[in-house]
């Protein structure tokens, strides 16, 4: 099939070509060195030693000091704790891969779907992306459904729209509520699972508990949320993919891949330079972050051929959008196991899509503005068959 213009723009494209680093100014005048060839990210995302994710609350960019107070858990860690953290929870995070669990996610998807599309007009974000996201996350939890209509009202991003502030705290005060109901009545959901554990023998401390649950809520939420609705802006200018992935299912994991690639909202994350450092050229002062900049690793034109455009079928495609190394995401099995249903559904239930109304949800630093989704898009379906309403679950 053809390949089109993915659409949003690559803002760091020129400075790619000029040089593997550009050197952005952030929040207090932070001057933080940007690696943006996907080689010298993966290399430094390996190197925990030089650039390291032991910096609580200074590991996204920009940082979180003011929005939260705990640190997450295991991804503001350095080996050989971060691994010991880590398999504490793998199990949850690997729950989409049970056959139950990705029944219960094409379930959700399918009956959220003919829902949007018997309703006709709908908001991508707000009406599909949000529910299905947080409904989504009680399956890896393993906590009652219903909780997700209490995730829906976060929004996009925990943290970060609106009043960040007031919103972590809420989501923090809702955690301790949780664990606190998982010791009077333990289970085999997350809550109760982090009650029990024990690290180096002894158990995890409140603060160790709620580093992980802050987590689980904040981290990639966005990435399945504009990754969904990225693609569905994308179908509505390319409606012949569509009918590809209508007509060649055995495509869907690759194009779940390369939406992953250029859908990206985390442009990039932190790490802190332990000692003084030379980045490519630039001197990092003992204390001075890096940027492992993502969405332009991606877009790198040495590994990726025509990287602004969309190949459903790219092979190969090492993309970083769930990072890479020991740092490598919890949840990239989640956000595919539900982005891979949703392509196998969609174009089976729409036969077109056209946006009635788009507001882009824009990234906007000093040095650069980057779309990073929608806050609203408003989207009009023709179904292609027959659909029905049988409520969520």
């Amino acid at each position: 099939m053809s390949k089109k213009t993915y659409i949003t723009e690559d803002p760091f494209k020129d400075d790619r070509a000029q040089c593997p680093i550009k050197v952005g100014d952030f929040q207090n005048g932070e001057k933080i060195p940007m690696l943006l060839k996907l080689k010298d990210v993966r290399q430094a995302a390996k190197d925990w030693q030089t650039f390291s994710s032991d910096a609580p609350r200074r590991v996204p960019i920009p940082s979180e000091e003011e929005l939260r107070d705990v640190r997450q858990y295991p991804i503001e860690l350095n080996p050989p704790e971060h691994t010991k953290f880590r398999k504490l929870v793998e199990p949850f995070f690997l729950r989409p891969k049970l056959p139950e669990v990705q029944a219960k996610i094409d379930g959700l998807l399918g009956c959220m779907l003919r829902r949007m599309v018997a309703k006709g007009t709908f908001d991508a974000v707000y009406d599909l992306a949000i529910p299905v996201q947080s409904y989504a996350l009680t399956y890896l939890l393993n906590v009652p459904e219903e909780e997700g209509e209490r995730w829906i009202s976060w929004g996009v991003h925990v943290t970060r729209a609106g009043d960040g502030k007031a919103k972590g705290s809420q989501m923090e005060d809702y955690n301790r509520m949780m664990f606190q109901q998982a010791k009077e009545q333990p289970g085999e959901d997350f809550y109760s699972a982090l009650n029990q554990a024990e690290i180096d023998g002894r158990p995890l401390t409140d603060e160790e508990k709620e580093g992980f649950a802050y987590l689980a809520f904040a981290g990639g939420r966005d990435t399945i949320i504009h990754t969904m609705t990225g693609i569905i802006a994308y179908f509505a200018k390319n409606p012949d993919a569509m009918t590809f992935l209508r007509e060649h299912p055995e495509a869907i994991n690759t194009a779940a891949e390369e939406f992953f690639r250029l859908a990206i909202p985390l442009t990039h994350i932190g790490r802190v330079c332990p000692v003084k450092t030379n980045v490519q050229g630039h001197e990092v002062e003992a204390g001075g972050r890096i940027s492992l900049t993502w969405a332009a690793a991606n877009r790198d034109p040495e590994i990726f051929p025509n990287p602004d455009e969309v190949d459903l079928e790219r092979k190969p495609n090492p993309h970083v959008s769930f990072g890479f190394g020991h740092h490598n995401c919890l949840g990239a099995h989640h956000a595919r196991a539900i982005m891979r249903s949703f392509l196998a559904q969609f174009p089976r239930l729409v036969s077109n899509v056209q946006v009635v109304e788009a507001e882009p949800c824009m990234e906007v630093e000093k040095d650069y503005t980057r779309q990073i989704g929608f806050n609203k898009l408003v989207v009009a379906c023709e179904p292609l068959g027959k659909t029905s309403d049988n409520g969520v679950g």
